[in-house]
């Protein structure tokens, strides 16, 4: 694990871990930090995983592939029968019960209100165009369970396509986010981002829920939230693609997930030659759907109403499992941060919101009501 944010490019540039089937966490605050400068360390930079053993699972075709890595036939053998004995673990039949002993907000949702009026006030101002500002929330996992417990949960009621459980080293990460961030095929050069922005919540009954989605296809304000941050991710992305190739695939495509509708949009663009995941990174990293736009001076601004986000808003990604090494990396969003201590699991999630001009707070407000909703309901109800 690293803390320092200088090292966390130069980590990955390195021989020793690139071209390896591999896990790794950058924290939000380690990009931010060009903006925000120094702030309290609440989670590492950055932390790294190589694993020579995988199991990878093909639901649509009903399959389980071991695969293993070594430095010869013979050990990569060894990593594959290694991978197969975990398929004799059972999962267990039912979701566990309810891990979290509380479920605590860290500031009243009065602060939160006054927060998104300042910074609806700030850009009235003419100081930014948008920024995402979020609520926080934590707790404790009761004696003997972990955070692979509020996994389960997850994944059996509202799995996202980016779900996520890891541990490592006494901290663990727990992801249930529907949104890339990036992916890179190296062989084809292609890189995508595909952000998030405009939401609601999905409703009760089949003709409240298909209302709500018609209303957010419809919102001028949702729509221009989203155009900003397409905006912003067509200049990261032309910072390392060849000119002329950044294209905007889909604007404002509407996504439905257990809890919320959401607009996405799809911008890509071809890699220059000489440029790899790491000059992505360096370039493209924290996503500017979760930061606002212009994306140096809200992550300021985040910065005057929140404490370091740590791994929230961060990215997962995975290295060196597709065929052409093609890089995933998720944005954090509905996610929850876990800290092994004294033999107990202490949590902390957060959920956001895009502030615009037109932003009310007691809606946005209700939005991120929304948006915590699976991780609340799966660490404590």
């Amino acid at each position: 694990m690293l803390d320092r944010a200088d090292d966390v490019f130069r980590t990955l540039e390195q021989p020793d871990w690139a071209g390896a089937p591999a896990v790794g966490l950058v924290s939000y605050d380690a990009g931010a930090r060009q903006a925000t400068g120094e702030r309290d360390a609440v989670w590492p930079d950055l932390v790294l995983g190589r694993y020579p053993a995988w199991l990878v699972f093909d639901h649509r075709l009903s399959r389980v592939e071991a695969s293993g890595w070594g430095a010869d036939t013979a050990e990569a053998e060894a990593q594959v029968k290694r991978a197969e004995g975990w398929l004799a673990l059972r999962c267990r039949a039912e979701a566990p019960p309810a891990p979290s002993l509380d479920f605590t907000e860290c500031r009243a949702g009065s602060d939160y209100r006054a927060a998104v009026a300042a910074v609806v006030d700030r850009i009235g101002q003419g100081e930014l165009f948008q920024a995402n500002i979020a609520r926080e929330w934590c707790g404790t996992l009761k004696a003997g369970a972990d955070p692979y417990d509020v996994f389960l949960r997850l994944a059996g009621q509202r799995g996202a396509a980016y779900s996520a459980c890891w541990l490592a080293d006494g901290h663990a990460l727990v992801s249930n986010s529907p949104e890339l961030f990036l992916t890179y095929s190296p062989r084809l050069r292609r890189l995508e981002a595909r952000p998030i922005k405009g939401t609601r919540p999905r409703g009760d009954t089949p003709q409240e829920d298909l209302a709500l989605a018609r209303e957010l296809e419809a919102s001028a304000k949702d729509r221009a939230e989203n155009l900003m941050i397409v905006d912003l991710m067509r200049n990261d992305l032309s910072r390392v693609c060849e000119a002329g190739t950044v294209v905007v695939e889909q604007l404002c495509g509407l996504e439905s997930f257990a809890t919320v509708h959401h607009l996405t949009s799809v911008v890509s663009g071809r890699v220059k030659n000489g440029v790899d995941w790491p000059d992505i990174l360096r370039q493209t990293f924290p996503a500017g759907s979760i930061t606002g736009a212009p994306k140096h001076r809200a992550m300021q601004v985040i910065a005057d109403y929140e404490a370091p986000r740590g791994a929230w808003c961060g990215s997962l990604f995975v290295q060196g499992m597709a065929a052409d090494d093609t890089i995933t990396a998720s944005v954090l969003i509905r996610s929850a941060s876990f800290q092994l201590t004294e033999g107990q699991w202490h949590w902390r999630a957060m959920a956001g919101a895009g502030i615009t001009a037109d932003s009310q707070p007691a809606e946005e407000l209700a939005e991120t009501d929304a948006k915590i909703r699976a991780l609340r309901d799966a660490l404590y109800l």
